[in-house]
Formats: structure tokens, C-alpha cells, sequence
């Protein structure tokens, strides 16, 4: 797992919205990546409703969402709206992000775990082991206290 002042890996993943993302282009820029297991199971749901729930206030400090998860573009798609989701999910099916930023457990199952990466490129701040009820206001809380 990548600790606080290490440079965040880049990534170029494709998102739900069938466009690449790469990480460098968000230069400048707060970004929070979370890792979750699988669209449209419980906890991945309440975790991506919450993001979904708190956007205004995560971009108004300026912040980039990017959920990342092994499921393939048409699974992200139906879980975005389903769950009405106002940021993009990305599809890291060969595990490329997840193994790069230690989210990978031996098993090969995701850990969920959340990064926050400073607009120098560097993670400011690590949860390894995400519980998900009230995560993403401890995520809005240090990214306020960080800035």
C-alpha cells in the first residue's frame, strides 16, 4: 500500500462514460480514488451513494471522484444509473491501478481503500481498509483540513 508523500502511480483507465482517464491530467487538482470489490452490492452501493450523496461539497473544494473497480464498462454503466452516480467509474479489469496502489489483497480480491492525492501528484492521505459508514465524510473532512 502506498504511504503519505509517495508519488500516486498513473493510471489511463476507461471510465463508464467510454472516454480514457488518466490520473496526470488531474495536475493541479485534488483527487480521491477509491477502490471497491463489485458494482451493485451492498456495501459498494451505500459507499458510491454516499460520494454520489456528498459531490457538491467534494467539488467545490476543487476535488476530482474516481471509483475504481474490475468490473467491466457495461457493468459500471448500469450501476451509474441505477444509483443515479454523478462521477465516474472506471474499469481496471487487468488489475493495473489496483496492484499499483496496493489495493490488492493476496488473494486477488480488492481491498477497499480510498487515496487522496495532493495537486503535486503525491497521496496526502491513505485509508487502507475502508469501513464504509461515514467514510466519505472523514474523505470531505481531511480533504478541507488538507487544502
Amino acid at each position: 500500500m502506498l504511504t503519505i508523500g509517495s508519488p500516486a502511480p498513473n493510471f489511463s483507465l476507461p471510465g463508464n462514460d467510454e472516454k480514457t482517464h488518466t490520473l496526470s491530467d488531474h495536475r493541479g487538482k485534488w483527487v480521491v480514488v477509491y477502490f471497491y470489490p463489485k458494482d451493485n452490492t451492498p456495501g459498494c452501493t451505500v459507499e458510491a451513494c454516499d460520494f454520489r450523496d456528498t459531490m457538491s461539497d467534494l467539488t467545490q473544494t476543487g476535488a476530482v471522484v474516481y471509483g475504481i473497480s474490475k468490473d467491466s464498462i457495461k457493468s459500471h454503466q448500469g450501476f451509474v444509473s441505477k444509483q443515479n452516480l454523478n462521477f465516474i467509474l472506471l474499469s481496471d479489469k487487468e488489475s493495473l491501478a489496483q496492484i499499483a496502489f496496493g489495493a490488492e489483497k493476496e488473494d486477488g480480491k480488492t481491498q477497499r481503500s480510498t487515496f487522496l492525492i495532493n495537486p503535486k501528484g503525491h497521496i496526502a492521505h491513505v485509508w487502507p481498509k475502508v469501513s464504509v459508514k461515514g467514510h466519505v465524510a472523514e474523505v470531505l473532512t481531511k480533504l478541507k483540513d488538507l487544502q
